[in-house]
């Protein structure tokens, strides 16, 4: 299991990036949450096995039709656990 902080940067609040990812986790069977960040960007905490993050990790860079990716932050967290995937 591996934890991973995402911070997506670009057109990505307004655009239903959250809901999508939501979603998207939710199919692959990731844990963590997601919320809009004062700066613009998005913040995604993703926790499950590296084959079920490393794909969901490749969703984001292009998020849902109306997002517009310009840059993807990946960095690995200690291991956090998590009930669900939730929208904040």
């Amino acid at each position: 299991m591996v934890t991973k902080k995402i911070i997506v940067k670009g057109k990505v609040q307004g655009v239903f990036y959250r809901q999508s990812a939501r979603r998207m986790a939710k199919e692959a069977g990731i844990t963590g949450t997601i919320e809009n960040m004062d700066d613009g960007t998005v913040m995604i905490i993703a926790t499950g096995e590296e084959i079920q993050v490393n794909p969901f990790i490749e969703w984001c860079k292009q998020g849902p039709p109306a997002a517009e990716v310009k840059k993807l932050e990946v960095t690995a967290l200690p291991l956090q656990e998590y009930q669900n995937f939730s929208v904040r």
